[in-house]
């Protein structure tokens, strides 16, 4: 069987949360699970948590402007991909890969090779602004969407929430 393709995207909180929670769960039925994040570095919960096996490639500010360094870090995560993927993995999960191709970090083309790649791996990709091309092709797509949040309020972040 195919690997299932699966998306989050959307504005709305609980893309990266979501595949975690779907990583926990293959984890509590002993499959093996490999989470990249891109254009992200830093302790989050997930990465203090040392049950799960994630790669960050990226800096610890958000990237609005790619500059040269953001470039060399896809580029870096991209290659972790392939090699995770020949491991085989039961899911490999592309955090804010949406994001990256996007700022045009990423190209689409490469992502598209990779899920062709995938055999059983399930693949799931997070992130704002999914490109239609990729939602056509995933078999399972969740748009988050904000109704209301406390940012909006001027409240800060609080941390075993948002990170």
């Amino acid at each position: 069987m195919k690997g299932k393709v699966i998306i989050f995207t959307g504005d709305g909180k609980g893309k990266t949360t979501a595949s975690l929670g779907m990583a926990l769960r293959a984890l509590g039925h002993g499959k093996k699970v490999v989470i990249i994040q891109f254009l992200k570095k830093g302790e989050y919960g997930e990465t203090k948590s040392g049950i799960l096996e994630i790669h960050q490639f990226g800096k610890e500010k958000f990237v609005f402007e790619p500059k040269k360094e953001d470039f060399e870090e896809a580029k870096k995560a991209m290659k972790f991909a392939r090699e995770a993927l020949r491991r085989k993995p039961f899911m490999l999960i592309l955090d804010e890969i949406n994001v990256a191709m996007a700022l045009k970090l990423v190209p689409f083309e490469e992502v598209v090779k990779l899920i062709e790649e995938r055999e059983e791996t399930h693949m799931v990709l997070t992130g704002r602004n999914a490109p239609k091309k990729i939602i056509r092709i995933a078999d399972l797509v969740t748009e988050m969407k904000k109704i209301k949040h406390y940012y909006d309020k001027g409240i800060e972040a609080i941390e075993g929430l948002e990170y």
